[in-house]
């Protein structure tokens, strides 16, 4: 592109022809793998140092005929290290590269470019830096000598080269006086602007994901440009000082859109700059948190830091005596944790109620229920919202303000998204349930107080799979009780549903099977006419416990598969299961089932060697392999608590892929993703 100089009666013009994707284009290839070492932190100091002197002197010495004076004292300035050394030979080549130089936007762009190729191997803060450094030592002497030339003999004499003296008369400073006011208005805002992009370098160089700290991403995405406009600016202000110097009219470099420019850029910067500290701060909170959580052995102290870090407030208000009350309180309880919106249920008021009072009937009242309402975004009538929900409960309740990273730890590390939670904490802060909501809604009170070794002793009983079948038939508990082996079987296909019990009832009616004493019954899980089970329970809990399963776990046990391989044929055509008593022998599709009972003949003589169970499960598994396989598909959905990333397949043990779907059945409720 050819340069041509445009001068301040064209800045307007000149100043708006390069986008910032043209700038962009350009100043990339000047920029190579930092491999140049350098205290920008000590040159930074050294260069605001004599920029705040320098301005300093320029205004006294503008407003000496009002007879103000201001000083620097009470400005706090660091100090640079003992050891740093100044690259003053560097320094000196890049204000050669800015000595008088034609005004107008295009030179100073193309001056820019040169100082970058100069600087190619320099990250973007030290560029900034070394050509603010190469301006202070130029204009800090300018300012020097204007300060002492009247009195020191050696300052006159080099001020005299420097055309210092001339530019001091009385007329020649008038003419110029409005230039040196613009002058210094920009190397103040200059000097503010590269602070503002030396500070966002240290900011990232702090140990963040750009995820948690998504301002920081943003701000340093443009900070190559924000870099090539201080440093033109600095050309230009370069620019604007010779021609003072020079008394050339013609030469002068109108400073106010360099100004303006920088001002938009110094305003936004500032923003963000606070966003990027609120949002480290937030993240080191989170990280506290984290750490606290896997570490403390003390449940107040994780409280504490959860719900009230700045231990400003008493945080707790007791329900029982309406009295707010310290966190200190729940020492040494185990304490279950209820966390929803404003908006709870009054199936969720219920549950606590009902764990309340039996946490009340337990010895020396170990476990103790706190309600922490979520609220993200502060709206008018929340504070009444809030005082009519927590009037009516007994148990204790927090206040609806929780710091930025309690919310995003409950998010994050237990899940939280909509729907309420119920985390179970021992007295050593440690985590005995991730979401006691899912188990309460497979066990109801019975599994409480919700420890992982009571919901595994649950778990084993298979009363998660029976309590909705039993309730169908009371007969059932009893087949459950003798071990009976019961079958059974549902899905879409109404045919096969009344071609199954007669395949069973042909294997009952077998003689081999009465002789050997082996009692088989069975029970429909379908939409079939006449069934009474409530599918809806039934497949509810399922889906709770399968979610409840996973939580935290890399691998799934045998429980976890077979729930996994009864939700891969909710929605098949047929599927079957065997259980002995209360227990599940194996979960299938009901196809192959049929063909296992169908072909009795072909196995029964595994039964002089064998128990029932291990024998059909033998030849099930012969014949699974002849079958062709299907597709399995698990529809899990949107419950609180952690949803596996991926999933093996409890057929061929590939991972499955995975899908996310949306489900309206236009009702006032949310509509439910599924994976």
């Amino acid at each position: 592109m050819a340069i041509s100089p445009y001068r301040s009666n064209s800045s307007a013009l000149s100043f708006t022809c390069l986008s910032d994707n043209e700038i962009l284009s350009q100043i990339y290839p000047t920029h190579f793998h930092v491999n140049e070492k350098l205290d920008v932190e000590s040159l930074f100091i050294m260069a605001e140092k004599i920029l705040n002197r320098s301005t300093l002197v320029v205004d006294n010495f503008l407003q000496q005929e009002q007879g103000t004076q201001a000083t620097i004292e009470h400005l706090e300035e660091k100090t640079p290290k003992a050891s740093f050394s100044p690259p003053l030979c560097l320094l000196k080549k890049i204000s050669f590269e800015m000595q008088c130089k034609e005004p107008g936007y295009l030179i100073a762009h193309a001056t820019t470019l040169s100082i970058l190729n100069l600087l190619s191997r320099y990250s973007w803060d030290a560029k900034a830096v070394l050509t603010l450094a190469a301006f202070a030592l130029d204009y800090g002497e300018f300012c020097l000598l204007v300060k002492i030339q009247s009195s020191e003999e050696l300052a006159k004499s080099v001020g005299t080269l420097k055309r210092v003296p001339v530019l001091l008369k009385g007329v020649t400073m008038q003419k110029n006086q409005q230039a040196f006011i613009d002058l210094n208005k920009v190397v103040k805002t200059t000097l503010k602007l590269i602070k503002c992009i030396f500070e966002l370098e240290i900011l990232s160089n702090f140990d963040f994901d750009t995820i948690d700290v998504s301002e920081l991403a943003t701000v340093l995405g443009r900070i190559k440009l924000d870099v090539y406009w201080a440093i033109t600016t600095i050309v230009a202000s370069t620019t604007q000082l010779s021609s003072c110097l020079f008394f050339d009219e013609d030469k002068k470099q109108e400073l106010n859109p360099f100004a303006d420019k920088l001002n938009v850029i110094l305003t936004e910067l500032e923003k963000q700059i606070v966003i990027c500290k609120e949002q480290i701060a937030e993240t080191q909170d989170y990280r506290k948190l984290v750490k606290l959580f896997q570490t403390s052995m003390e449940i107040t102290e994780v409280l504490h830091e959860l719900i009230d870090p700045t231990n400003t407030m008493q945080p707790l208000i007791d329900g029982s005596t309406k009295t707010q009350v310290e966190i200190d309180v729940l020492k040494g309880k185990s304490v279950f944790l209820f966390i929803s919106d404003l908006e709870i249920s009054n199936d969720d008021i219920s549950m606590l109620q009902k764990i309340f009072d039996k946490a009340g009937k337990e010895e020396e009242e170990q476990y103790k229920i706190v309600w922490i309402p979520f609220v993200e975004q502060l709206r008018e009538g929340l504070d009444k919202e809030f005082e009519t929900k927590r009037s009516t409960m007994p148990w204790y309740v927090v206040r609806y303000y929780l710091p930025k990273a309690s919310c995003r730890f409950i998010k994050k590390q237990w899940n939280f998204k909509v729907k309420p939670l119920l985390v179970v904490l021992n007295p050593q802060g440690k985590m005995e349930c991730e979401n006691a909501i899912l188990i309460f809604s497979i066990y109801g009170v019975e599994a409480f107080p919700f420890t992982s070794a009571k919901v595994k002793t649950m778990e084993t009983d298979f009363s998660w799979l029976w309590s909705p079948i039993i309730n169908a038939n009371s007969e059932i508990e009893n087949w459950i009780k003798e071990k009976k082996y019961i079958f059974l079987y549902g899905g879409q296909d109404n045919e096969w549903i009344q071609k199954f019990p007669e395949g069973v009832n042909v294997l009952v009616d077998h003689d081999l099977i009465k002789q050997k004493g082996i009692s088989i019954q069975w029970v429909s899980v379908s939409e079939s006419e006449g069934n009474k089970v409530d599918l809806e329970c039934f497949w509810t809990n399922i889906e709770s416990l399968f979610i409840s399963k996973a939580q935290g776990k890399t691998q799934i046990d045998v429980v976890a598969r077979e729930i996994q391989k009864l939700l891969s044929y909710k929605n098949e055509k047929e599927w079957a299961m065997l259980t002995k008593g209360s227990s599940v022998v194996l979960v299938s599709s009901g196809k192959v089932i049929l063909k296992v009972v169908e072909e009795f003949e072909q196995w029964k003589i595994k039964l002089n060697e064998k128990d029932f169970e291990l024998a059909f499960k033998d030849y099930h598994d012969e014949v699974f392999k002849d079958e062709q396989h299907i597709c399995h598909h698990i529809e899990i959905p949107f419950k609180p608590g952690k949803i596996p990333e991926t999933l093996e397949c409890s057929h061929c043990h590939r991972i499955m892929d995975t899908y996310i779907s949306y489900k309206c059945c236009h009702n006032d409720g949310a509509a439910e993703a599924v994976h």
